[in-house]
């Protein structure tokens, strides 16, 4: 075991958490629940072979807070008490193999397919119809607003009395609190729109109402763009991201996770090759668009592959082009999520001083004992940015479905549990 002298393996506090290493999981969808949100074995299992690779922080893909922020089929839910058992089950499997574990929460807002989420209306800050799906949003009014506040609150609760040990907002990638954020997706004129103050105010009072409920010192972190991506039309820059922030530590979240986009973006959030990816969306979660979108994602798939294979081409770090901005006006931990693969790629962001920690999820999805592996220099299945994983989100498990990829993997757990 080769650590010595590298940032990568030293620890870090996240509020009162205190972390052995600074490579984590981050956040997946793991289509793996009950239609009704309910923890499966599948779950478990998912979690605790990430946790086996002593992984030190694992964040759950997103849990939706209430029935109608659900984004997919088979997403894991927090909207009632009758959640708690199965999801202290997936902790004390992470916890049984010494890993840390938060809960990403979140309200998918505009970015559903109603039909796909089995939900009856799409609520977003503002009625902006979302290109990609033609999804048409209803504005949420002041009293649905606080009524969301209370559900994210008691969503947090309820994870921790699970056992979590903190929770994760989703801010990013264009759902509810980060179209809340953005001009473009909020265009309201009351005291939840205009100006960044009344664009953040949603995002403070959940804090605040956990605060309330749960204490100082359980940890909150936000996970948001580094960039919203989103040519002509008025999306976020970094330097109005890094403002936000600001604002949100000092609101008191304990760590910020950046990532970059919107659905509306492409795909600038998981950068690499596209066409197992499209191909699989095409078959999955699009396949419950409406019917003109969907004969131009199937007439148009190769021109659409095309494009995003030139436009968003696989390179580790691929975040690291934000998050200096905002280490350099922040206190508390920056963490980059982006295409990370290799150990001197890691160590060397957190080396210079472009973050404080990484994440990866198609790494650790290709390889769940990703974190032991980079820290003992040991080899293991390696993600080639297929996004056949991603492109199945929602309509699949989350698994690795590159072929020569998943054949290693399968000969690794084989070895593993002989």
């Amino acid at each position: 075991m080769a650590t010595a002298n590298s940032t990568l393996f030293t620890p870090i506090r996240i509020g009162q958490l205190t972390l052995p290493g600074r490579l984590f999981k981050t956040a997946t969808a793991e289509t793996r629940a009950t239609l009704d949100g309910f923890s499966t074995q599948a779950v478990i299992d998912f979690y605790s072979l990430i946790a086996r690779g002593e992984t030190p922080l694992i964040i759950t893909g997103n849990i939706y807070v209430c029935r109608d922020g659900k984004s997919a089929p088979m997403q894991l839910g927090a909207d009632d008490d009758d959640k708690i058992p199965g999801l202290a089950k997936v902790v004390d499997a992470v916890h049984a193999h010494g890993g840390k574990f938060f809960a990403q929460l979140n309200h998918c807002g505009r970015q559903v397919i109603p039909r796909f989420a089995q939900s009856p209306v799409a609520y977003s800050a503002s009625d902006v119809k979302d290109l990609l799906t033609g999804t048409q949003t209803q504005a949420l009014t002041v009293a649905e607003i606080q009524r969301l506040v209370g559900c994210y609150a008691d969503a947090a609760e309820r994870c921790q009395r699970a056992g979590f040990d903190g929770v994760q907002l989703h801010s990013a990638n264009g759902y509810l609190l980060s179209q809340f954020l953005t001009p473009y997706t909020n265009r309201r004129t009351d005291e939840y729109g205009g100006s960044l103050e009344n664009r953040s105010r949603f995002h403070r009072q959940i804090l605040e109402a956990i605060r309330v409920r749960l204490g100082p010192d359980f940890p909150v972190i936000i996970k948001m763009n580094g960039s919203d991506w989103l040519p002509l039309r008025d999306g976020l820059k970094t330097g109005e991201l890094v403002e936000a922030a600001v604002v949100f530590e000092r609101a008191g979240f304990a760590a910020v996770e950046i990532s970059v986009g919107h659905y509306e973006s492409g795909f600038p959030m998981v950068c690499g090759t596209f066409e197992l990816c499209l191909r699989h969306m095409v078959e999955g979660s699009m396949s419950y668009l409406p019917e003109p979108r969907r004969t131009l994602l199937r007439v148009f798939r190769p021109l659409v592959t095309l494009a995003s294979n030139l436009l968003w081409k696989g390179r580790q770090g691929y975040n690291l082009d934000y998050t200096p901005q905002f280490k350099e006006k922040l206190s508390i931990p920056v963490i980059c999520v982006g295409g990370f693969r290799t150990r001197d790629a890691m160590e060397a962001a957190i080396a210079q001083g472009k973050c404080d920690a990484v994440s990866a999820g198609r790494a650790f999805i290709a390889d769940p004992f990703f974190y032991r592996h980079i820290r003992d220099n040991q080899p293991g299945p390696h993600c080639v940015d297929c996004n056949g994983c991603v492109g199945h989100l929602g309509a699949q498990p989350a698994e690795c479905y590159h072929p020569s990829v998943k054949a290693e993997k399968d000969a690794m757990l084989a070895r593993e549990a002989a």
